[in-house]
């Protein structure tokens, strides 16, 4: 069907550029809003395509937003079985999960996309991708006592994005030929003790209690 100034409304023709107009608009939308305000229909709209053309290339929004950031797997596949592990065993078992993927065969495009990210001018993207998906998804698994989860989340990131940046990047000996299981041993404790340890006491203030004179 053809609107009043004879231009075709809906779905563009073919599949050229489609798929690329979708990325550029997901990438500028998420940067803009965020993550969890970009929805879907938002970046159609913004592409000049039906919503339902951008669930026939990428699926879910997660999915998309790997896209857009030009990850070789869906973040939310990997942090959805976190919520599966017993939390006194989660420092071990995100070193093992993480490093594992980080040296396996789709480990070289994770890491490129994730140093293109660190390296951006603009790191609105890499920001919007750890504050909310990732540190999203494992706050509510360590928050104890209750309001803590995002100092926990926060710390194991950075404990993390060290360990991604010596090991893959600066490939610092002997942290980058470090077997896996050396890895858990050594710095699963230290990740474990940010989600279970105690924490520094913030200062809080305190009740003035008015006296009569």
């Amino acid at each position: 069907m053809s609107g009043g100034n004879g231009i075709r409304s809906g779905r563009r023709p073919g599949n050229s550029g489609t798929r690329e107009a979708i990325l550029d608009a997901a990438r500028v939308r998420f940067a803009e809003v965020g993550f969890d305000r970009a929805s879907i229909r938002s970046i159609a709209t913004a592409a000049g395509v039906d919503p339902a053309l951008v669930h026939h290339y990428f699926g879910t929004k997660h999915q998309l937003f790997a896209a857009a950031l030009q990850l070789p797997v869906d973040p939310q596949t990997i942090l959805a079985g976190f919520a599966a592990v017993p939390v006194e065993n989660l420092g071990e078992h995100i070193i093992r999960t993480v490093v594992g993927i980080w040296d396996s065969p789709v480990g070289m495009p994770a890491v490129a996309a994730i140093r293109s990210l660190l390296a951006s001018d603009d790191p609105t993207l890499a920001r919007t991708f750890l504050l909310e998906i990732v540190l999203k998804e494992i706050r509510p698994l360590v928050d104890s006592p209750p309001g803590t989860g995002a100092q926990r989340a926060a710390l194991a990131a950075s404990q993390l994005a060290g360990l991604l940046i010596t090991r893959k990047i600066l490939r610092l000996e002997p942290i980058a030929s470090m077997p896996i299981e050396d890895l858990v041993t050594t710095i699963g404790p230290t990740l474990q003790r940010y989600f279970t340890g105690d924490l520094p006491q913030q200062d809080r203030p305190t009740r003035q209690t008015s006296t009569g004179s």
